[in-house]
């Protein structure tokens, strides 16, 4: 199904990894209902559920009473997504490369780089709390 008009969003989702497979769902099956190919939707998915599990985790330390909050866009050329979290912000300049050697064999701290590496943009704000991610339609 191709689609001619924009999809324009806005949720809060708990923070729970639960509400994250919910949502990381939805999008995708939304996405895929306006003709995103297969690669676009596995970057997508990764891309969603890494900035969705840093919210919750990191930003919201899993708090169950501060909320995510959600603003997506999804028109014939592109998926635009921005996830807010609640928590105190991060520089995302002081994270570590895991592409170095000491940082390589660290259990944690890839996802940034893939969103990076699958997006076609990524843009945190100056507080830190919010990522806003761009896939173009190839």
């Amino acid at each position: 199904m191709v689609s001619d008009s924009s999809l324009r969003k806005s949720l809060v989702i708990e923070s729970s990894k639960s509400a994250i497979a919910v949502l990381c769902e939805q999008l995708l099956a939304e996405a895929g209902d306006n003709d995103f190919d297969k690669d676009a939707l596995f970057a997508i998915h990764l891309a969603l559920e890494e900035a969705l599990t840093n919210a919750v985790v990191h930003g919201n330390e899993q708090d169950p009473s501060k909320k995510v909050e959600i603003e997506y866009v999804i028109v014939p050329a592109k998926f635009e997504i921005t996830v807010t979290d609640q928590g105190g912000g991060f520089a995302p300049g002081d994270t570590p490369d895991p592409r170095i050697k000491e940082n390589r064999t660290k259990p944690n701290g890839r996802g940034m780089l893939l969103m990076q590496t699958y997006m076609d943009t990524v843009e945190y704000n100056d507080n830190g709390n919010s990522v806003h991610m761009v896939k173009y339609k190839k």
